[in-house]
């Protein structure tokens, strides 16, 4: 077990990057977006490792090399701790499945093995040994296991691989067309359903990760239950029509990003005004579970592969789940805030734009910034909390740091959005500038 002098912080971030191989970047990633580990300061700001961090980057980075994302091998190391097992002494790594719910998946090293060369053939662009990779795995297990334990968690890896800057914007598209190739497939091969009911499956408006909605949409299917799947980017416009003429008993509606869960938002009292039950999750709902307060509806469980027994547990309720619970309305102050920022964007903007002009950055590049941090300011007013924000700065970080920009260049961005802000908005605006001011000097510590 650990001792107090394995956690007393003695080593700065040269020595961390040369006794475990990692990459400074990749430190400071997993820090933002898991926090973990979570080194102490120098007066300075200068961060300082124990032997424990050491420790526990080391046990991360194997878990890796066994075949885990990063955000699964961090959810072990936290479920191992909450059984009150020390993550390093511990002999089984095997992730522990929910209470109540058994997990349905088998894992085990021919599965990993063919992940891996999924992932390969990806990142080549071959498409016809990728083909062959899945044709065999389908041979050899469950429909499932092959759509979490080769398809999931192969895109999840790509995914954190182009967050982390190693995997281009185009090999993470190929291998999401591929994956989405397989399951249109099989969503087209599913029986007629036999069970009552009707079931909608979509993306709030803005939207475009379909992966979890189609995965959702083929396994309710299989189920036998009657599921319409409505596709990414589903706007609020003439919704009534479609519930009225689909009459669905249940709207399940996943959100990856803040700004969609905001959308989501939307569409959530739209369905609570036509009394029809909104059953809802995704990455952003398990990054902020906070969020979860925020929306009228039903917040299904932090793993996708558990959702067909969820769905149906609460189909099966003979109270359907309704009302759904009680959300807290959106304060006069948020209210106040939401409109003077909108109202506001545009001269923050053009003064970020002065402010940056000698700076090196690309035009797109700073433009889609700008975009991206507004629209998240935003997204966060609208959900009643602006420190919804603080999780997602590390989106932007990585953004930054994915296309080879230095962090001294972001502090620099951060700052200038500050004062951008501090001049363009007035009291009504005190939420988003507090906030700012509080991100400035995190973000200044920081480095």
């Amino acid at each position: 077990m650990s001792t107090s002098n394995n956690q007393t912080p003695t080593y700065n971030l040269k020595a961390v990057v040369q006794e475990t191989g990692l990459k400074p970047d990749t430190l400071r990633a997993w820090e933002r977006r898991y926090g973990l580990p979570q080194p102490q300061r120098t007066d300075g700001g200068h961060r300082l490792y124990s032997q424990h961090d050491i420790d526990m980057l080391k046990w991360l980075a194997a878990r890796q090399e066994e075949g885990l994302s990063i955000s699964r091998a961090v959810d072990l190391w936290h479920s191992l701790q909450q059984e009150g097992q020390d993550p390093l002494q511990a002999t089984s790594h095997a992730a522990p499945g929910p209470l109540n719910i058994q997990p349905v998946l088998p894992v085990g090293n021919a599965v990993t093995e063919l992940r891996r060369a999924w992932i390969s053939a990806c990142l080549a662009f071959d498409e016809r040994t990728a083909e062959n990779i899945l044709a065999q795995a389908s041979a050899l297990f469950p429909l499932e296991t092959v759509c979490f334990e080769l398809l999931q968690k192969g895109l999840t890896e790509i995914g954190e691989g182009w967050y982390s800057g190693t995997v281009t914007v185009q090999q993470e598209h190929f291998a999401s067309a591929l994956a989405m190739r397989r399951l249109d497939a099989l969503v087209a091969a599913t029986p007629p359903p036999t069970r009552p009911g009707r079931i909608l499956v979509g993306c709030p408006a803005e939207e475009e990760h379909t992966f979890s909605p189609l995965l959702i949409t083929l396994l309710l299917r299989r189920r036998g239950w009657d599921v319409v799947y409505l596709g990414a980017d589903v706007p609020t416009t003439r919704l009534e029509f479609t519930i009225a003429t689909a009459r669905p008993q249940l709207v399940i509606l996943p959100a990856q990003q803040l700004h969609t869960a905001a959308n989501l938002l939307e569409i959530a009292h739209l369905l609570d005004k036509e009394q029809v039950p909104l059953a809802y999750g995704g990455a952003v709902f398990n990054h902020i579970p906070a969020l979860r307060a925020r929306i009228p509806g039903h917040f299904m469980s932090e793993r996708l592969d558990t959702t067909p027994q969820v769905v149906e547990q609460f189909l099966m309720s003979p109270r359907l789940g309704w009302p759904p619970p009680p959300v807290t309305p959106l304060s006069e102050t948020y209210q106040q805030a939401l409109a003077h920022f909108r109202e506001n964007q545009a001269l923050i903007e053009a003064h970020i734009w002065q402010l940056m002009k000698d700076e090196d950055i690309p035009h797109s590049r700073l433009a889609n910034a700008n975009l991206k941090f507004a629209r998240n300011i935003i997204a966060a007013l609208r959900l009643g909390d602006i420190e919804f924000m603080g999780t997602d700065i590390a989106w932007i970080e990585g953004l930054f740091i994915n296309h080879q920009m230095p962090t001294e260049q972001l502090q620099r961005y951060l700052h200038a959005y500050s004062q951008a802000v501090q001049a363009q908005l007035d009291e009504r605006g005190k939420i988003v500038r507090d906030w700012l001011a509080r991100l400035t000097l995190a973000e200044t510590r920081s480095q």
